[in-house]
């Protein structure tokens, strides 16, 4: 959510930042709300002195015996005109808020300008990709071995789902207790094991609602199967005031997550890339807006650690505007190569929101030594999706017999096996 005050006192920078984004001005039709609902207010405190002052007229009034008609009846429309004020008053608030709710976050001034992913910056690359020259994809390797299954996945639930058996389901779990282990012990992250429904609120807090609805899993008791525990990992301080000395706080957590990809259709049909249900670390941190800009280069190093660990090539890429995620300010994507498929594809994001969803949730924290409240920073990342591992590795360490080979770092989690085949 935006600072309407920010909004009052710079609207040309304001349009500017939503420019960068690709959208039209939109300072003018907020601020005519934001007028129309301080107008409101304004005739409604006016309304309130004087309705104040007739009360005391009519105790004088009515301790000298004088008549008091014409003041009750003076009172009872102001009475009347304060309740239709104060009705235009939320109607213009509902409407700066509907307008408000559904535009994204500022860019930071480092973001790259550009339309789409096209304009995005490598920033750095780890590793030598693999030739992709005779490399067979994840889908074709984990079929072969007869462990993935799509086609009694689509018999249960339909398309964009699979079913892993045997050392490939195993070779999944050890990815993700690696992960955790790792961000727990070496990272300092918490781990948390949260709830997998969320109601309105929550998914509100971190800018899902109302803008990507069609996106999303809702239950048939109006509660909502999580995205990713991004949501239910921010919300946890929603409505919170923290202190100081508690910041930054550090969250990770091993979810499934689940997305309606509304806007997928047609895209990585073939395998596990894009799916409806998919495991994912989440890493989570609460900051002060002083901390947030090391915590987000830290973050990102969390995760770019994991990729290191594994063995798999990978490059860190500056998302420009056009790309960037509706709540996020600024957002750093980790990429790994797949030999299967001869590219470089999404695996983490990390991503600093700064005040953005605090404002959202009503997310403080109490300044040590200073007076009042200040909103908290946010920032999210995967450390890393689970499934898009699994792709990596099998692609990756994939050997001319059909066999795979599991990366060192994993063997303690496979019963010390090095190959899968």
């Amino acid at each position: 959510m935006h600072d309407i005050r920010a909004i009052r006192a710079d609207p040309a920078a304001f349009d500017r930042a939503l420019a960068r984004r690709g959208l039209p001005p939109a300072s003018a039709d907020i601020l005519a709300h934001d007028e129309a609902r301080r107008a409101s207010l304004a005739a409604v405190q006016e309304r309130q002195a004087r309705r104040n002052a007739i009360a005391r007229e009519i105790g004088r009034a009515k301790r000298s015996g004088a008549d008091t008609s014409a003041l009750e009846a003076e009172a009872l429309t102001l009475r009347e005109e304060i309740a239709a004020l104060e009705a235009e008053a939320q109607a213009a608030e509902a409407r700066l808020t509907h307008a408000l709710e559904r535009l994204p976050n500022r860019l930071d001034p480092e973001v790259p300008d550009g339309p789409d992913e096209s304009a995005n910056v490598v920033l750095h690359v780890h590793g030598t990709p693999r030739p992709a020259e005779g490399a067979r994809q994840h889908f074709e390797i984990g079929e072969a071995l007869g462990l993935m299954d799509f086609a009694r996945a689509a018999k249960l639930s339909g398309s964009r789902f699979a079913v892993l058996s045997g050392a490939l389901a195993r070779l999944e779990r050890a990815l993700a207790e690696f992960m955790l282990e790792r961000h727990t012990q070496a990272n300092g992250y918490t781990e948390v094991s949260p709830p997998l429904l969320v109601n309105d609120a929550a998914m509100y807090g971190t800018g899902q609602l109302p803008k990507f609805a069609e996106d999303l899993f809702r239950t048939t008791d109006g509660r909502w199967l999580v995205p990713t525990a991004e949501v239910p990992l921010t919300n946890l301080v929603a409505g919170e005031i923290l202190e100081a000395a508690a910041l930054p706080m550090r969250l990770t957590a091993l979810t499934p997550c689940f997305r309606a990809e509304a806007g997928s259709a047609g895209r990585d049909v073939r395998g596990m890339l894009r799916q409806h249900q998919f495991w994912k670390v989440e890493l989570v941190s609460i900051t002060t807006p002083e901390q947030s800009e090391a915590e987000h280069e830290r973050m990102t190093r969390c995760a770019e650690g994991i990729l290191t660990e594994l063995g798999l090539a990978w490059r860190r890429v500056f998302l420009c505007g056009g790309d960037t995620g509706f709540a996020s300010a600024r957002t750093y994507d980790l990429e790994v190569w797949l030999p299967g498929q001869g590219a470089w594809r999404e695996i983490s994001s990390c991503s600093n929101c700064r005040d953005f969803q605090a404002r959202r949730m009503n997310a403080r924290y109490r300044p040590a030594g200073g007076k009042g409240t200040e909103f908290v920073h946010t920032l999210n990342g995967s450390g890393v999706a689970v499934g898009r591992a699994l792709i990596a590795v099998l692609e990756t360490f994939q050997n001319a017999d059909g066999s795979v080979t599991v990366p060192e770092v994993l063997r303690p989690w496979m019963g010390g096996a090095e190959r899968i085949g």
